[in-house]
């Protein structure tokens, strides 16, 4: 399956050029200060894996959500919700549906066939609710169902390193042009699935 990127927005591009200069001066002074004894590498490598992290967030953020524009009107929802769900470490697993039909690949879900809304996604994916273990299945403006199960990737590398929503998100973008919004419910990162890859995503306004 062909992924076809937006363009970047002039205003990013700029911000991601200023961000990059930022690393890169960084990654010199690194380089330079290999030299002294006294200086802290390990210090310097986590403040540039935080810088690049943060580069790596703000660019899938963009992505996301020109992704879904064209098929829900909903992203300030899904945002305020990935957001809540995150902060409490309330695990998600949340399908959007773009342009391939999902019958094939998602089974036994509970049909729900109410307007997608923040405090009904919360209450789906409250710890304790019987449907919040399985995927919420979002088409346009609408919840459809709830408790269903995805396809779980086969990559090997996929089973040895990811929990089971994160190998079902992965599972259905392989075989899909559904995009799948993941909250961690060890940890309370955000991600999303699409096209067989993982992206960060923040939780200030979708994370």
């Amino acid at each position: 399956m062909g992924l076809i990127k937006p363009a970047l927005s002039f205003s990013l591009i700029n911000q991601l050029k200023k961000d990059l200069g930022d690393l890169s001066l960084r990654i010199d002074r690194l380089m330079h200060a290999m030299d002294s004894p006294n200086s802290s590498l390990l210090n310097e490598f986590e403040e540039i894996h935080n810088v690049f992290h943060d580069i790596q967030v703000s660019t899938a953020s963009h992505y996301l959500n020109s992704y879904l524009a064209p098929f829900t009107n909903q992203f300030e929802v899904l945002s305020k919700a990935i957001q809540h769900l995150s902060d409490r470490n309330h695990g998600a697993l949340i399908v959007i549906q773009r342009n391939d039909a999902l019958d094939p690949y998602i089974h036994s879900g509970i049909a729900i066939n109410a307007d997608l809304s923040f405090p009904l996604l919360e209450s789906i994916f409250h710890t304790g609710s019987p449907l919040h273990d399985g995927a919420v299945l979002v088409c346009d403006s609408t919840i459809v169902s709830a408790a269903n199960v995805l396809p779980v990737s086969k990559q090997k590398v996929v089973e040895k390193k990811l929990g089971t929503r994160h190998r079902a998100a992965l599972g259905l973008s392989e075989q899909s042009d559904a995009l799948i919004l993941i909250v961690s419910e060890e940890t309370g990162r955000a991600t999303f699935a699409f096209a067989g890859e993982l992206y960060p995503i923040r939780t200030n306004g979708v994370t």
